[in-house]
């Protein structure tokens, strides 16, 4: 498909409906983790539960009729078939479980991640914790909405509106992976002020960000772009951004090196 010319309006109108349809996706989740499932591990040897797969056939069910034509990166479609060509320069990235070590653990910390992607760059997205009942989402702007259950329907003014916070002159709040923590992301932490640390799984580090509740997030370890495409555009429209530890640009559409991320460095704002 060509690219797709979107408003600000429009971007902030998309990432509700991927809002209403991860609340959807929600669901089925939480009907898995509520009951006494059983995980598989997939080819490249990471775990996978019916949560995963029911989520996503509803996700790329709906994403069909909202963006008809418009291709789809989702996890567990490619590990059943791989990335197959390469996307066009708009695209839909989707992991239905990220964070499916925490949800095998029953800590909450997993999120339903829908992000659509053009020319490089995270146009909207969501980023839903369905246990936590926390849901974000953002296009030109970004909003979040607590007390919020799977299923719940979402209205054009519902939620609160995200903004950043300015760094604080006691130092940083930094989010680290609770399952990642590599030798490159400590010798960042030990370069920069940081006043504290706070470990937390899945697309949620990228949303404490946006919130005003952390303010910046390294990594090192391996991500691929589902895991974190949807994070970033809800960074991004709470006025932070997301870049490679050089500073340069962090983008998307990677298909050489099948959609894996390298390294990135996540900011509340300009970086510190």
């Amino acid at each position: 498909m060509t690219d797709i010319s979107l408003t600000t309006s429009e971007r902030d109108r998309l990432a509700r409906v991927f809002a209403a349809i991860a609340s959807e996706a929600g669901v089925a989740v939480m009907e898995v983790y509520a009951s006494d499932f059983t995980a598989r591990t997939k080819a490249d040897s990471s775990p996978v539960s019916d949560a995963d797969e029911r989520a996503e056939e509803i996700i790329l069910k709906r994403l069909e009729a909202v963006l008809p034509g418009v291709g789809v990166l989702a996890e567990e479609t490619v590990a059943r078939e791989g990335v197959g060509a390469a996307r066009a320069s708009t695209f839909l990235l989707v992991d239905p479980v990220d964070g499916t070590k925490e949800f095998l653990k029953r800590n909450g910390q997993f999120t339903v991640n829908i992000a659509l992607v053009e020319a490089g760059q995270t146009l909207a997205g969501c980023v839903f914790a369905p246990a936590r009942k926390d849901i974000y989402f953002g296009g030109a702007t970004a909003w979040t909405m607590a007390g919020f259950s799977a299923g719940q329907p979402i209205a054009p003014a519902d939620g609160t509106r995200l903004r950043t916070r300015a760094y604080p002159a006691t130092g940083l709040t930094a989010v680290t992976s609770s399952s990642h923590l590599d030798p490159e992301t400590k010798a960042f932490l030990a370069k920069h002020r940081i006043a504290g640390v706070t470990a937390i799984g899945s697309s949620l580090k990228f949303c404490l960000i946006a919130a005003g509740e952390a303010d910046v997030y390294p990594r090192w370890g391996p991500t691929m772009e589902w895991d974190t495409a949807a994070g970033q555009a809800v960074l991004q429209a709470a006025g932070g951004c997301v870049t490679r530890p050089d500073g340069s640009r962090f983008g998307y559409g990677k298909s050489a090196e099948g959609y894996l991320n390298g390294p990135f460095v996540a900011w509340g704002q300009a970086p510190a």
